[in-house]
């Protein structure tokens, strides 16, 4: 037989800081008290800052961690800040500029960072000075440098972004022990106006194990709020941030639900369009979530914010690992008044088919070609076509992943004659 060509082609288909500084501040204020009530010494503050005293926990040396303190005038008259000093030069106060004055009921939110050089516990006071009844506020600070954190946290801060008075959002809190050895958590707070969390204490975290928390923001009034969750213990802080506002509590709708993607090839992408609707006010969505790493939301930069009426679509990609029916779920936090959305979303991973296609010349005085396939090329070959067929092409669709295969052909004429095996060829499948 002559001309034979084989094949053209093959497709397929996350000790209580005290320090002395700080009890001597606390024995003279108790020296001052005397027998008064601690209501009647609170009423005479105007200047206040929520929260009182800030914890800074654990930081690595030469990090920076930033916690937010809010300072209010409670008085009825107006107050003028007009410096602020810090006691210990690792603790800075910015996003302030002096002279700052609030007039009665008014607040302003004050950074305050931590770059600790050295190990160890340290603190001092942050002094406000200002013409209000209480010239001098002090607001404590304490934190200590460290060369590892053996507590972590993911997020290592929560932004609540916009939530709306008398409403509430909840984020997530994931706490890994990142040791080998046992670490107790005898307490854990959440600072600062408005912030709660969930979560019973003391316990004892193994090496290597996490425990999933959950923060809520709830505001009682408009504006910026800053606080923390301190894990007393291993010492740890978490940042918080969140901010109040008085507009309308929008809802948050997602279609289509769910994603159904069908059959996907294992190994490859598919994408689905996902469009987020909010109705009735504003919706700030401040995280996403999925519980399958087969499943990515793409084209979302978080937060954003949707205005009332509007809508924004993104893609969800869904790339299965292997052969079987897949099920999963987005979940969006927002300042809605569904604040927990979820998307509920299914595919099916299937293996790849493949199929070899092979094609040669045409021989003269033939009836018809056999399609002879081996799995070496000096072994032994076996017919794959059922009958003599007078096509020069033939499609192999019975071949496995992985797999060498090697093809010849022979040509039988009129008298039923057939052909010596023409040169193998060699075909490996993916």
């Amino acid at each position: 037989m002559d001309g034979m060509r084989l094949p053209q082609s093959f497709t397929r288909y996350l000790s209580v800081f005290s320090s002395t500084v700080h009890l001597q501040i606390i024995g003279v204020m108790l020296v001052l008290l005397g027998l008064a009530p601690a209501s009647a010494f609170a009423a005479n503050q105007q200047l206040v800052s929520s929260p009182s005293s800030v914890k800074f926990g654990h930081v690595d040396i030469g990090q920076t961690e930033t916690l937010m303190v809010t300072v209010t005038n409670g008085g009825l008259t107006s107050v003028t800040v007009s410096q602020i000093t810090e006691g210990n030069s690792v603790f800075a106060v910015s996003g302030v500029s002096l002279p700052l004055v609030l007039s009665a009921g008014q607040s302003a939110e004050v950074s305050i960072s931590f770059a600790p050089t050295t190990t160890g516990w340290t603190g001092g006071p942050i002094t406000f000075f200002s013409n209000a009844s209480n010239s001098k506020l002090m607001v404590e600070v304490s934190g200590a440098g460290t060369t590892s954190e053996a507590l972590t946290a993911s997020p290592s801060s929560l932004s609540f972004n916009q939530v709306a008075v008398g409403g509430s959002v909840s984020l997530p809190l994931i706490l890994t022990n990142t040791k080998r050895w046992n670490m107790d958590i005898s307490a854990i707070q959440a600072q600062g106006n408005g912030f709660s969390l969930s979560g019973t204490f003391p316990l004892s975290l193994g090496g290597g194990q996490s425990i999933a928390l959950t923060v809520t923001y709830s505001p009682q009034s408009a504006g910026i709020a800053g606080g923390s969750v301190f894990v007393a213990g291993p010492n740890l802080s978490i940042p918080l941030s969140g901010t109040g506002i008085t507009s309308a509590v929008g809802t948050l709708s997602v279609s289509p639900a769910p994603l159904n993607y069908g059959n996907v090839t294992v190994g490859t992408t598919d994408t689905l369009p996902l469009t987020m609707s909010a109705a009735g006010g504003s919706v700030t969505v401040s995280s996403a979530a999925s519980s399958s790493s087969q499943f990515v939301l793409q084209g979302a930069s978080l937060p954003f914010t949707i205005p009332s009426g509007q809508a924004m679509s993104f893609n969800v990609a869904f790339t299965p690992g292997s052969s079987g029916t897949v099920s999963g779920a987005l979940s969006f936090a927002s300042n809605a008044s569904n604040s927990l959305v979820s998307e509920s979303l299914t595919g099916v991973g299937m293996q790849p088919v493949y199929t070899v296609n092979l094609s040669w010349n045409s021989s003269s005085n033939v009836v018809g070609y056999n399609v002879y396939r081996g799995t070496s090329a000096n072994g032994s070959y076996s017919r794959i076509n059922s009958t003599v067929d007078a096509n020069t092409a033939f499609t192999d669709s019975a071949v496995a992943a992985g797999s060498t295969y090697y093809y010849a052909a022979t040509s039988v004429n009129a008298s039923g004659q057939e052909s010596s095996l023409s040169t193998p060829v060699q075909v490996a499948v993916p």
